[in-house]
Formats: C-alpha cells, sequence, structure tokens
C-alpha cells in the first residue's frame, strides 16, 4: 500500500468525523465549549492540501482532501447561521 492511499484513509477517517460534527450542529443549532478559531485553522490547512496534494499528483489523498475540508465548510456556514444561538457570542 503506498502512502498516498495510506494518508487518504485517514483522511476519509477524519471526513466522517467532521461530516457528523457538522450534521450534529445542523440538528442542535447550538454550540458551546468549542473554540472556533480551531476548525477555522483546520478548514485552510484542508485547502492546502487539496492544493498540495494534486501538486504531488497524489490523487487518493486529493480527493479525500477534499471531502474533508467540505465538511470543514459547512460546518463553519451552520457556525455563522446559528450563531446566535452558541455560548460565545463574539462569533
Amino acid at each position: 500500500m503506498n502512502s498516498d492511499i495510506v494518508n487518504s484513509i485517514f483522511q476519509l477517517i477524519g471526513t466522517y468525523f467532521t461530516w457528523a460534527n457538522a450534521f450534529k450542529l445542523y440538528k442542535d443549532k447550538s454550540l458551546k465549549g468549542f473554540y472556533w478559531p480551531n476548525k477555522l485553522f483546520f478548514t485552510f490547512w484542508g485547502l492546502w492540501n487539496i492544493f498540495y496534494f494534486f501538486n504531488l499528483s497524489q490523487p487518493f489523498s486529493f480527493i479525500a482532501s477534499m471531502a474533508l475540508v467540505s465538511g470543514d465548510i459547512l460546518w463553519i456556514i451552520f457556525l455563522f447561521k446559528y450563531r446566535k444561538n452558541l455560548g460565545d457570542k463574539n462569533v
């Protein structure tokens, strides 16, 4: 198994958790105890990974990164949509 496939498996596991977090935020429409700049940083890192894996010619990691970052972006959209219900009023 090459490193592209191994990395893409990790990315896909992260995708599951990221999309689960987005679904939970959508369902609850409320969020407490989460530092949102953390998610913003990792979303930008995910966007970088899309560019990076494409340039490394690692197609599996590239595709998995797109799936992962799409969940991050959806989560951020929900964060701003439901910000009035958030514990942190500074969002």
